[in-house]
């Protein structure tokens, strides 16, 4: 954090890219059947790149983000890359996910994950394992698409962005002997960081006006429905599915909380991805066709009727296609069609994980006390974030290199209380902040 340099410059020395290994005849075997099944390619694949491996195990969440991983498996983008093996497994919770990321397919876990941003950093340094357990982020899996809604025992508010009235609301209830709960998906996760900046730019603690509890993202509603908490931050369709059933309505969507903001991204076991270079390669190359393929408006029907099936998330299609195509109806009067903070996968480089991104997730984790203030971050970013082999893999698809990020950071970013994160001082940002825990 004592470190001025701007971000740039704090990154411009990355360590050299994972040498290729030779490949064994199995996987010249496999690549001769991708060639048959996909002739005439974009990218050429030789016999020394091809995967040392069939495939891996990622988990997932059942949320409408995960799309891409689902869309590559379905479509056969993986297959088509070398990697006919792939699986992809529904996660219980985000805990779930990092306890199986803990085992490793070998033992009968996963590989990687779609999963919120901050976790991979947070089991790198060991604060929610048991040991550090080092991870590498691949890609940036989608932009936007969260929400925080509000259960209808405050629908006469409608409360949106400002929270004010809602905290005083709060606070009467409390004194009324009501135990004030807000959730959120995961401890220092996405979910958690969006509702906290939420609470506190109304002047409302997290920690000591309410209770911040953790709700699986499939269990929001049934929650909401028993009044278990005021108000959640999730992903969708969960959002949505709790306007459909009269429950409660969305105040905000987290795209007008920070516009084309960070969500998801492509995690992994840092080991896999180092025995397996060209497997990783591979796959990313799958999951970057995969979001092209989802990004685009004439899919997302198609998109949203694979992904609500009974193999996936088992909820009706109707409750994901409107927000997808940006069609916002947020329960208490106010639709919005064509809304700008719709999901994105690829457009405006949602794909690309910008080192910048990951600097403001991990500084909002030392303002709520999950990481130490000292923590060298830029260290951290540079040993997690793989940003290098994303740029590899979007070119060998045929990416051209005036549509690539010109750099790691996409500068400074303002939210919608005014308050601005500039990547090259983020000790400046924390310190503008009133609510914090240090």
């Amino acid at each position: 954090m004592s470190d001025q340099k701007t971000f740039e410059q704090a990154n411009v020395s990355r360590r050299s890219l994972l040498k290729g290994v030779a490949a064994t005849t199995a996987t010249a075997a496999v690549l001769t059947a991708v060639r048959a099944a996909f002739p005439g390619g974009a990218h050429a694949v030789t016999t020394a790149e091809a995967p040392e491996v069939k495939g891996a195990t990622l988990g997932y969440i059942a949320l409408t983000d995960a799309s891409p991983l689902i869309v590559a498996l379905e479509k056969g983008f993986f297959k088509k890359h070398g990697l006919p093996e792939m699986r992809v497994e529904k996660q219980a919770s985000w805990g779930t996910t990092r306890d199986n990321l803990v085992l490793g397919s070998a033992r009968g876990g996963i590989d990687g994950a779609h999963i919120l941003t901050p976790m991979p950093y947070l089991a790198t340094v060991g604060k929610i394992t048991q040991a550090p357990l080092p991870m590498a982020i691949l890609a940036r899996l989608n932009t936007n698409g969260q929400a925080i809604s509000v259960s209808n025992a405050y629908k006469d508010l409608k409360v949106g962005t400002d929270a004010t009235a809602f905290g005083e609301a709060l606070q009467k209830a409390k004194a009324g002997g009501k135990d004030v709960k807000c959730a959120m998906t995961f401890p220092g996760g996405t979910h958690d960081l969006w509702i906290r900046y939420w609470l506190a730019a109304a002047g409302i603690d997290p920690d000591r006006d309410v209770a911040t509890i953790v709700v699986p993202p499939p269990q929001m509603v049934a929650n909401m429905r028993v009044d278990t908490m005021e108000a959640f931050c999730v992903g969708e369709p969960w959002n949505s599915q709790l306007v459909t059933q009269n429950i409660g309505y969305t105040a905000l969507t987290t795209g007008e909380l920070w516009g084309n903001h960070p969500e998801k991204s492509l995690g992994m076991r840092a080991d896999w991805v180092e025995q397996n270079p060209n497997a990783a390669k591979a796959m990313l190359m799958a999951v970057l066709e995969a979001q092209q393929w989802c990004d685009k408006d004439e899919n997302k029907e198609e998109m949203c009727k694979i992904v609500s099936g009974r193999n996936w998330f088992r909820v009706p299609v109707n409750d994901i296609l409107g927000r997808a195509q940006g069609r916002i109806d947020y329960g208490h009067g106010k639709v919005v069609e064509d809304s700008p903070h719709l999901m994105k996968f690829w457009r405006d480089h949602a794909s690309y994980p910008f080192q910048s991104h990951d600097l403001w997730f991990l500084t909002e984790d030392i303002r709520w006390g999950y990481l130490e203030p000292d923590t060298d971050l830029q260290a951290l970013i540079a040993r997690v974030n793989r940003e290098d082999l994303w740029r590899e893999a979007a070119k060998a698809i045929g990416v051209a290199e005036a549509d690539l990020p010109e750099g790691t950071s996409r500068g400074a970013e303002t939210f919608f209380d005014g308050k601005v994160f500039d990547p090259a001082d983020p000790s400046a940002y924390l310190q503008s902040l009133a609510i914090k825990r240090v």
